[in-house]
């Protein structure tokens, strides 16, 4: 039976890890840790559910708790979170969903992180023409408040070949085209947090249904995917 909460002790156990977070204290407690990552990995998994009676998702990807130290500065070996990702499947299907759980630090995340440079490229040449789908879409009561504004890294100026005075330019020169919501620790761990997910990831369809539009046409609106 799948978990459909997040459970008390797994915040206890991350707030721990975070006062210890080194090897010795992490094997005194492996079987501990063992047990809340299987519990995270139930609730995961039951979130798949809730989100598979919407859209079609190819791959859960729940992330390892041990840390790669080898190019960080950090050198504390594991990460005080659990989380996981969720892809989409197919090629027509574009855009992914994130679950990061760590106390007074969680949340849910969706949309484009880091879109290769022709997709970037591409979406960009969008904007260039008409942004009005988007912001129809984003700027919805409902839509802005459960997501808030479209976030992302972005360029100080116009990106090469796009005029700085675009009307535009505040989406065009965006790199990242994402959606954050963060949530209480006593939200997380409330018997309703795997519903708002599953609506908070539900409300953003109708973005996802546009940018997966605009990366699979040419600027024409011919299919690339034939």
């Amino acid at each position: 039976m799948l978990e459909t909460n997040i459970t008390k002790s797994t915040f206890q156990f991350l707030k721990s890890l975070q006062k210890n977070n080194n090897r010795d204290w992490f094997a005194e407690h492996k079987q501990r840790f063992k047990k809340e990552d299987e519990a995270t990995k139930s609730f995961f998994n039951h979130v798949l559910q809730l989100l598979s009676g919407h859209d079609e998702i190819e791959r859960l990807k729940v992330f390892r708790i041990y840390r790669d130290v080898r190019f960080s500065k950090n050198k504390t070996p594991y990460k005080n979170s659990f989380s996981a990702s969720f892809a989409r499947a197919g090629l027509h299907r574009r855009g992914g969903y994130y679950i990061h759980l760590e106390p007074g630090a969680s949340f849910i995340a969706t949309g484009f992180w880091n879109p290769n440079k022709e997709d970037l490229f591409r979406i960009r040449k969008e904007w260039e023409i008409d942004v009005s789908e988007l912001t129809d879409i984003i700027n919805k009561i409902q839509f802005k408040k459960v997501w808030g504004p479209l976030a992302g890294d972005e360029l100080k100026t116009a990106p090469k070949g796009f005029d700085k005075e675009d009307p535009n330019i505040e989406f065009i020169r965006k790199k990242q085209f994402i959606f954050t919501r963060k949530f209480t620790d006593a939200e997380v761990m409330s018997s309703t947090f795997a519903q708002e997910i599953n609506s908070s990831f539900q409300l953003i369809r109708p973005y996802f249904d546009l940018m997966s539009n605009v990366l699979t046409t040419n600027l024409n609106g011919e299919s690339l995917l034939d």
